[in-house]
């Protein structure tokens, strides 16, 4: 294998890679109602997360209280990485 090929090669692969990481970032999210009549959302992990309705409500009351508490434990909390 020459020098040229080697190359692209590599620029090949590390283009694969970014559209695999923007194909991974830009998957939607999806809002279903569940057989049990719940708000389920898929897209976030491999299983949907499933709330009934006044759950999520709850959830959303309590947003910006969330975000805040996010922001003060940034250094505390994981980032997973998307390989599902």
């Amino acid at each position: 294998m020459t020098d040229a090929e080697r190359e692209e090669l590599e620029r090949l692969r590390q283009e694969n890679e970014q559209l695999r990481r923007k194909v991974e970032r830009g998957k939607t999210l999806e809002l279903r109602v569940s057989p049990k009549k719940a708000l389920s959302v898929y897209g976030l992990n491999r299983f949907p997360v499933t709330l009934y309705k006044e759950q999520w409500e709850r959830l959303l009351d309590i947003s910006d209280t969330i975000r805040e508490f996010i922001k003060q434990h940034e250094s505390e909390l994981a980032v997973r990485d998307k390989q599902e």
